[in-house]
């Protein structure tokens, strides 16, 4: 897919640009300090809040039961699909490491490079495409240090937040957001994990829910919150997590588990095998919540 079939899919968005003040984000966590101002910030409630609000809109729905996406998701679904090939016309690089093949920085650097075009249609106003763009761009991993971890997927959540905050999403995507599209950030995701075998970033082991992932989990739960067939018990079933992750995210999660980890489940995920124990998805949701804003969002550094 060329970026030439991206801009007919899109009249130009109406937005309340005026309204708004953009700039290009920057690191303001340097102190542990920072951390409680973080907290108390409007930004870290408007985020924590998308999170939850979208976990709302998705309770007790399989991603298989959206509808078509509008224009501007399409969009987006669209420039994932491009990143893709990206990742397939890239060669890896002849190596002795086995980890982090360094093919990764190519495609990082054609990311950062053609982003701007890529979403020129979608957000044609510049100040507020060079912040919206900037999250976008550091959604997949480090490009020096070669990894991913939660604070990458965080960037693509604010960067999903900041488009329903400029009005470029509305209100009736936001099932199709928090399912179907971010199913594709995820299958990307994974890809380029595995292909250019980038390490966990910050990883805490067996002490973490996987390696990669926090917000997929989150919404995952939110997902089977009223399922009345897939109990919390059934986290460690590989078969059934196969035959269902096309349509839920905490077992899409699993399965991928499945493919990369071996050893007893309760060995290498050791957290999530305990969440098996709680009794209802509700809760689980609740307590990944609390877990995210604890673990994630107010660590430092």
């Amino acid at each position: 897919m060329s970026t030439e079939e991206i801009d007919p899919l899109l009249t130009k968005p109406r937005f309340p640009t005026s309204k708004l003040d953009f700039c290009v984000p920057e690191k303001k966590i340097k102190h542990f300090e920072d951390v409680k101002k973080w907290e108390d910030s409007e930004a870290y409630q408007e985020y924590l809040g998308f999170i939850i609000h979208i976990g709302d809109r998705i309770k007790n729905k399989k991603i298989s039961q959206v509808d078509s996406p509008g224009k501007a998701v399409q969009v987006c679904i669209n420039i994932l699909q491009i990143l893709s090939e990206w990742v397939d016309e890239i060669p890896l690089e002849e190596q002795s490491q086995r980890f982090g093949n360094k093919a990764f920085r190519i495609w990082c650097s054609r990311v950062k490079e053609r982003s701007q075009e890529l979403f020129g249609c979608l957000i044609p106003l510049e100040s507020a495409r060079n912040e919206v763009v900037l999250y976008f761009n550091h959604s997949f991993g480090d490009e020096t240090r070669i990894d991913y971890g939660t604070g990458h997927e965080m960037a693509f959540v604010q960067f999903l937040c900041s488009l329903f905050r400029i009005g470029v999403f509305g209100d009736s995507d936001k099932e199709f957001v928090g399912l179907k599209l971010f199913q594709k950030y995820m299958d990307l995701c994974r890809k380029i994990q595995r292909h250019y075998m980038l390490e966990p970033a910050g990883s805490q082991g067996v002490w973490s829910l996987d390696d990669y992932q926090f917000v997929a989990f989150i919404w995952g739960a939110a997902q089977l919150i009223g399922n009345r067939v897939v109990k919390p018990k059934a986290i460690s079933n590989y078969e059934l997590a196969e035959a269902v992750a096309d349509d839920y995210h905490f077992f899409a999660c699993i399965h991928y588990i499945s493919q990369v980890k071996t050893g007893p489940f309760a060995e290498h995920s050791n957290q999530l095998w305990n969440i098996s124990a709680v009794p209802n998805w509700e809760k689980i949701n609740s307590g990944l919540i609390k877990m995210y804003k604890a673990e994630v969002l107010s660590k430092f550094p």
